[in-house]
């Protein structure tokens, strides 16, 4: 039970975002300001835009420095929870080796067998979810894409009716 006379280190405490050991709040002490908008967030992260080797927020998930409810993984691919989904599921699937693969339109021939084991995961991803009446699938890249993290990504996303167009 809340009243205006909790004390706000309870207040802070009891919220998810404003705590400071929570997956959020973990999560986006690594972007440089609040972003009001994945669209602002992909803006900012091409104003500057990354090499290919430098590491990202995923390269730390990966490595566990940063916890992820995840809920697929293989030698490949890491599949886990968005932290701000947009969608009942919402699930980025990654791959554990980016190989200069920071985004779809990097991708070169090399890049055919993981692209295309992202893909199949989705599905296993979507079965293992529950999603039988059908997902969506998505991959943004660049700016215009609203790509925010430069480290190629699957977006598995449903449990509601999606509309079209979806952009």
């Amino acid at each position: 039970m809340s009243s205006a006379s909790e004390s706000p280190d309870k207040a802070t405490a009891n919220n998810p975002v404003k705590h400071p050991n929570s997956r959020i709040a973990v999560l986006t002490s690594h972007f440089p300001t609040t972003m009001s908008s994945e669209k602002d967030a992909a803006l900012a992260a091409s104003a500057a835009p990354p090499s290919a080797d430098s590491p990202t927020i995923f390269d730390k998930i990966i490595n566990k420095e940063i916890p992820a409810k995840v809920v697929y993984e293989d030698d490949k691919v890491l599949a886990f929870r968005d932290i701000a989904p947009q969608a009942p599921t919402h699930i980025l699937l990654i791959p554990k080796i980016k190989d200069g693969l920071t985004g779809l339109s990097k991708a070169e021939e090399r890049h055919c067998e993981i692209l295309g084991r992202l893909l199949y995961t989705a599905k296993l991803v979507a079965k293992q979810e529950g999603l039988e009446d059908g997902y969506r699938v998505v991959i943004n890249d660049g700016p215009n894409g609203c790509q925010s993290v430069y480290h190629v990504h699957v977006h598995l996303l449903g449990g509601r009716q999606m509309n079209w167009p979806p952009g």
